[in-house]
């Protein structure tokens, strides 16, 4: 793999108070290649037009291009259908969909559904305001001090009444990627499904959906070099056919009279209104130049940045690193000595380094490690060695400036 796709990127080539960008809070929004920008300008200034909707050519080209994303993005994920890609915002509507739609749908009072302590905010409030609609009960994996999930308990909190488990596929904090095949397996040994959040392992590892057999699986552009407000849901044909549909109105419709309402096949009975044409298009690319790559290319290239940064910081006293899974995306979170994780990302700020302090939407999980916050650094695929050494210095005069 070669080690200048920084090159790639317009927005790294500046300067922040001074000093040369080093953006290392890929886990919230990663930045966006020369391709992708261009994809969306070329899409507004030669193919726009509503889709699904004109007889007229650029109507037609911008529909082609569309559904050719959807396509695209079938296979980069090895989906076994066009029509299982359900293009909307992002993980967040993907969940609040499947919640709504099968969940509301099917659970009753006293069903229970399946989630783990590692969960972002995405992943457990729609599940909470269904609990308040229907009645259902929250069961949660426990996550070990190492940052794994203990499936020992995972196992046994299966019952009768289970109905669904919503599972990450990698922890944006502690970088953990859970084994989802065979946490998978198991669910489905008690005929429930799964569904699993996939926004921090899909721009940073192979995604094959029906190798891991998962009957849900969600994603967003902005973390994989895509644009914001657009993502996918991934839903098995069977399920997606039972689904009703959760928004009403344009796009979405066979036949409307004001006695009976017949809706439109998959995917458009998911895809109300005017979609998000153009970033659904440059999300494509984004998959494209991805593919280029090679998603084990860009795992072991993170992998290695992930084991330098660890060494690195493990050396530095009074650092204390939060979660240390065998098995890690490229995300390190850590405490440092009593300093407030807000006071080390300003400081580093104006050393030109981007990272991510708080609670990362991951409020229980911190409770769980007894932390209010902490400070996180994420990598992507522009990242080097040499962004590790500028955050591992910026950390030596944090500890300077607050005499640790």
């Amino acid at each position: 793999m070669k080690n200048d796709y920084k090159n790639d990127f317009p927005i790294l080539q500046q300067k922040i108070h001074g000093k040369p960008l080093v953006f290392l809070d890929s886990a919230a929004s990663s930045q966006k290649p020369h391709c992708v920008i261009d994809a969306l300008v070329h899409y507004y200034q030669h193919d726009h037009a509503n889709i699904h909707r004109g007889v007229y050519e650029l109507s037609e080209r911008a529909t082609r291009v569309y559904e050719f994303a959807r396509s695209k993005i079938q296979k980069f994920i090895h989906a076994e259908h066009a029509h299982e890609i359900i293009f909307l915002r992002g993980t967040t509507e993907a969940i609040n969909l499947v919640a709504q739609s099968y969940g509301r749908s099917r659970f009753q009072n006293g069903d229970e559904i399946i989630l783990s302590e590692m969960e972002h905010h995405s992943n457990i409030v729609p599940w909470q305001m269904l609990a308040d609609q229907c009645g259902i009960v929250l069961r949660i994996i426990p996550v070990l001090d190492t940052g794994e999930l203990d499936l020992f308990a995972y196992e046994k909190l299966f019952s009768s009444r289970t109905k669904m488990v919503a599972i990450t596929h990698a922890s944006n904090v502690l970088g953990t990627i859970n084994p989802i095949r065979d946490m998978t397996k198991l669910a489905h040994a008690h005929h429930v499904p799964v569904l699993v959040d996939g926004a921090q392992a899909f721009p940073h590892l192979p995604v094959d959906v029906q190798d891991l057999d998962c009957d849900f699986y969600t994603f967003s552009s902005h973390k994989a070099y895509g644009p914001t407000g657009v993502g996918v849901l991934y839903g098995k044909t069977a399920l997606l056919d039972e689904m009703p549909p959760w928004q009403g109105g344009g796009g979405m419709i066979e036949r409307v009279t004001f006695a009976k309402t017949t809706y439109a096949k998959l995917p458009c009975k998911f895809e109300a209104g005017t979609p998000n044409i153009a970033d659904a298009i440059a999300f494509a690319v984004a998959t494209d130049y991805l593919a280029t790559i090679g998603m084990q290319s860009v795992f072991e290239h993170e992998r290695s940045l992930l084991l330098y940064a660890t060494e690195q910081l493990e050396k530095i006293p009074e650092l204390k690193i939060i979660g240390t899974a065998k098995n890690k995306v490229g995300v390190l979170s850590f405490v440092l000595a009593d300093i407030h994780p807000h006071d080390i990302g300003t400081v580093l700020d104006h050393q030109g380094i981007a990272i991510r302090a708080g609670h990362h939407c991951t409020q229980p999980l911190m409770d769980r490690f007894q932390i209010p916050a902490c400070v996180r650094a994420s990598f992507g695929i522009y990242n080097s060695k040499d962004d590790v050494d500028a955050l591992i210095a910026g950390l030596h005069e944090v500890r300077r400036i607050f005499h640790v």
